[in-house]
């Protein structure tokens, strides 16, 4: 008798599991280390930013999924898994490690169709592709808009002005860190393909565009930048 193929493999339940194997694996990943490591310091390469991009990931990812007709359960646990292994090998092999690492768990874990775990470790495997994301599936093209999307946006303008006060930075050089998540935003819509993470994109951009003018406005000695950021 073959294994039963359910039309939605993946039980919230074990999605939740899910979760929390990849929160423990992440954490494990960094336990005895010294100094920190890889510049754990950066708090966008410890276990906690790094579960919460995934989290980010899932919640965008999703949302495309569901408005361009992807296969959901594919897209969700990819994004889950994407960055497992990040914090464990080089930048340049995190997502064919990660690709096994989701496999093993998805054979180990409960009878998910062959089909479903090769789909996932597919997009896990690819998510760090550069070339153009009609080349790649549907769900992969999901996964790939909604981790630069991350970047985008709030979170990245945290994150960036997290990252002056590590440098040292004074606050007047936050309208040219701003402008760092501006040309970001602007190259993702470059790459991005479907019109729901363009209008992700678009919506994010806005804001971002909106606190650099409030910044501008009242800090003295700030003046706008040369860099024209187009409105598209």
């Amino acid at each position: 008798m073959g294994v039963e193929i359910r039309e939605n493999p993946v039980t919230d339940d074990e999605f939740e599991e899910m979760k929390q194997f990849v929160h423990d694996y992440l954490a494990a990943s960094v336990e005895g280390e010294d100094d920190g490591g890889r510049m754990r310091w950066y708090p966008w390469h410890s276990a906690d930013y790094r579960y919460n991009h995934i989290l980010n990931v899932i919640d965008i990812s999703t949302r495309i999924a569901e408005k361009e007709g992807a296969n959901i359960d594919v897209v969700r646990v990819a994004a889950l898994f994407h960055d497992i292994s990040k914090l464990e090998v080089d930048q340049d092999v995190h997502a064919e490690a990660g690709a096994r690492v989701a496999r093993e768990y998805l054979k180990s874990h409960g009878n998910y169709p062959s089909s479903f775990i090769d789909e996932v470790c597919d997009s896990v495997r690819a998510h760090s592709y550069q070339g153009p994301l009609m080349d790649l599936s549907l769900e992969t093209r999901c996964l790939i808009e909604s981790d630069l999307l991350d970047k985008v946006g709030a979170n990245g303008m945290a994150l960036i002005l997290l990252r002056m006060g590590y440098e040292a930075r004074t606050h007047m050089d936050c309208s040219e860190m701003i402008d760092r998540i501006l040309e970001r935003g602007e190259d993702a819509i470059d790459r991005i393909e479907s019109d729901s993470a363009e209008s992700i994109a678009h919506q994010r951009l806005k804001r971002v565009r909106w606190f650099r003018e409030w910044l501008v406005s009242e800090v003295a000695e700030l003046e706008p930048d040369g860099v024209d950021h187009e409105e598209r």
